[in-house]
């Protein structure tokens, strides 16, 4: 989408075009004079800075005073550290003028507004971080309502780079005579430093998969790109977040919180982030600090580390995902100084989970998103939750939510029939069924159609990989070598190029999938006895097959049977932080305790109720049954007829016709009731009938 310039060149002053015009005609009468030549370009020199002058005046002019109005308080309210109204300019008032005036064009650049924020409190360096502030909505609407150009894209990375070269290497105070870096006083909400650190990632991801396609690149854009080599740089932004948590300390700070918690008389989280560094003092520092690391955790999954992933939430990972609730604060004291924002712990469960499916823990994953899923039914419920007013904001979490019932589906469908993490909880799973009932039927039966109704939904539900290198941009033999090589196999009509980074880790997720497409099958035989030989194992299976060449007779078919007997083996244990917990008999819940520490630690445990050994060639199964946990079905549909008690109680009353002076039939009705205000009943009693609505009686006498 074009946007229109905020001002055109014929608003110029005129007076300044006929000097130009005055001077090249003067130019053009003289000849080619190198003299003139100069003098004349000296001049216009002189003219740019007027003209841009000019420009700016007439962009200013054009801006709505209520926008100039909110400019003034949203820069005051920063100079003062203002926190609440810096919380409601960003929140309330930012969405409501974009929506007002700035729907389909950007707001104003910041040399447009800069001489607004004169005054007599405001230093040089105030005005400076605002600018860079303002700078930095000013690119996250052109990048959300709007269609980023080149220049956008490299003007954006670079003032992301000023503002956290601001927030780490900011000079001292002139007081102090060291060179030493020192905190800057800066306050901002959590909701804009989480913003921050969310849009970085963002524009490097969005700018990564633009980059990487070479075939739409103009002349220009390619010539930029070859300059700008380092543009946007996996380094570059894996460096800036190491750098945060590294300035802010902030798994040191988290450690000493856990050593803190529990303790008698232990001291407040402030006391403890002052002993540690003045930098982990300020809240901007530490909330930046863990966002930066939830950011960590987003990077290495789009670029396809999923163990280094996992590896950087050592110390975060036991608050989001340890043995308490979701959410929850074990200790007043101590995880009350962590941010807790919705959009950051839906976002990091997602990836987390994530994570554990890539790297076949199914478990691990089910547990993950069974708890965030829960969360956002909760939020589902009170629509006007604080801090989440803006639909924007919602919509992004509600979509977030829907990738990970997709996700939550697949897991469902990889774990064994019968395991006890398929039944985790039956909200979450008749919500999938409702959602995805389709995809997880075809799953659950295995086959080609399975593998199709998995690709469909990885493709959906995954995030957008990136690739960590860039295109060859500087080496024009080797991007045109490259450029060859995507025509030749888009003529050929092939799958996506093996660089595509979504598809390779499709086909790796695929080929792990796939090789359980045949246990659904051999699940069920071995369900139906308690020892059976291989060979007529191998005839059950040969059976089924749909395929006349797949059919194979003999040894051969045993050795086969054997072969996806040890699959079956193979996937009925996985690495688990969730211990299995002894119940009465050798029933084992899911509800185990979870393990502290690494996410990456954990124990093998059983994920199947299907077990067997293999004695020369007969198979003696062992099934064990997983008792009903009947407590919980009592609680949920306990709680499923008292809603519906509530909702029949809040219906009104049945009301008889309007104006008519008869009672029902069979009832007499005297004058004397209306005036003295008495009930009056019949002379003759006639049976009662008790009609229940809503939970009160309302008796009518029949005839009898």
């Amino acid at each position: 989408m074009s946007r229109p310039t905020l001002w055109s060149t014929a608003d110029m002053d005129e007076d300044l075009a006929d000097a130009v015009d005055v001077q090249l005609s003067m130019y053009a009468q003289q000849g080619q004079n190198p003299a003139i030549y100069d003098q004349l370009g000296t001049q216009i020199e002189q003219l740019e800075p007027l003209l841009a002058i000019q420009q700016h005046m007439a962009a200013l002019a054009a801006v709505p005073d209520v926008v100039k109005s909110f400019v003034v308080s949203f820069h005051q309210a920063i100079l003062n550290r203002d926190l609440p109204s810096i919380t409601m300019f960003y929140t309330t008032t930012f969405p409501k003028l974009t929506d007002r005036f700035y729907s389909r064009t950007e707001w104003p650049e910041p040399e447009v507004i800069a001489p607004l924020l004169s005054s007599n409190e405001a230093t040089e360096d105030h005005i400076h971080i605002f600018l860079v502030l303002y700078r930095d909505l000013y690119y996250r609407h052109v990048y959300s309502r709007l269609q980023p150009n080149i220049d956008d894209r490299f003007h954006s990375y670079e003032n992301s780079c000023e503002l956290f070269n601001y927030l780490l290497n900011s000079p001292s105070s002139a007081d102090d005579e060291s060179d030493e870096p020192a905190p800057v006083d800066l306050v901002l909400p959590e909701q804009w430093l989480w913003d921050i650190i969310d849009e970085f990632i963002y524009q490097f991801q969005v700018f990564c998969s633009w980059r990487s396609k070479v075939k739409s690149k103009t002349d220009d854009e390619l010539m930029m790109l070859a300059d700008g080599t380092g543009v946007w740089s996996s380094y570059s932004v894996l460096n800036v977040l190491y750098s945060l948590i590294q300035k802010s300390k902030i798994n040191e700070y988290i450690v000493a919180l856990k050593e803190e918690q529990g303790k008698e008389g232990a001291r407040p989280a402030e006391e403890i982030a002052e002993s540690i560094s003045p930098y982990t003092a300020l809240p901007l520092y530490r909330t930046l600090g863990y966002f930066s690391v939830l950011g960590l955790l987003r990077v290495h999954v789009l670029l396809g580390d999923f163990t280094l992933g996992l590896k950087v939430m050592d110390q975060v990972g036991e608050f989001l995902l340890g043995g308490s609730g979701f959410g929850a604060k074990t200790n007043k004291s101590s995880y009350t100084a962590l941010p807790t924002l919705p959009a950051t712990h839906i976002s990091t469960h997602y990836y987390v989970g994530f994570c554990y499916m890539m790297l076949r823990r199914y478990p691990d994953a089910l547990r993950t998103f069974v708890t965030v899923l829960n969360f956002f039914q909760r939020m589902q419920r009170m629509r006007s939750y604080s801090g989440y007013e803006r639909k924007d904001q919602y919509d992004q979490i509600a979509k977030t939510a829907d990738r990970t019932l997709a996700l939550y589906a697949m897991c469902h469908s990889l774990v064994l029939p019968g395991s006890p993490f398929t039944r985790l909880d039956d909200n979450v799973t008749n919500t999938a069924k409702e959602r995805y009932g389709e995809q997880m039927g075809r799953m659950s039966r295995g086959g080609s159609e399975a593998l199709i109704a998995f690709e469909e939904l990885f493709l959906y539900a995954c995030p957008k990989f990136i690739n960590a290198n860039s295109p060859p941009y500087d080496d024009p033999e080797a991007l045109a070598s490259l450029l060859n090589v995507d025509s030749a196999e888009t003529t050929e009509g092939s799958s996506p190029l093996p660089t595509d980074p979504t598809h390779r880790h499709l086909r790796l997720f695929l080929a792990s999938a796939g090789a359980q497409s045949p246990l659904p099958t051999l699940r069920s035989f071995l369900h139906l006895y308690t020892s059976l030989t291989t060979e007529k194992l191998s005839s059950f299976l040969d059976l089924v097959k749909v395929d006349e060449s797949d059919k194979v007779e003999g040894a051969e078919a045993e050795e086969e049977a054997i072969q996806e007997m040890m699959v079956l083996k193979q996937n009925s244990k996985s690495l688990s932080r969730v211990q299995g917990k002894a119940d009465k008999g050798n029933d084992t819940i899911p509800a185990g305790v979870t393990a502290r520490g690494s996410l990456l630690e954990g124990e093998m445990i059983s994920t199947s109720d299907l077990n067997f050994v293999i004695d020369d060639n007969t198979i003696h199964i062992a099934e064990s049954t997983i008792g009903r946990r009947y407590a919980g079905w009592f609680i949920k549909n306990t709680e499923r007829s008292q809603r519906v008690l509530d909702e029949i109680r809040g219906s009104p009353l049945p009301r008889g016709k309007m104006g008519q002076k008869q009672g029902l039939p069979g009832t007499v009705a005297t004058d004397s009731v209306a005036h003295a205000g008495l009930e009056v009943s019949a002379q003759k009693k006639a049976p009662t009938k008790t009609v229940a609505w809503g939970g009160a009686g309302t008796r009518a006498t029949t005839d009898a």
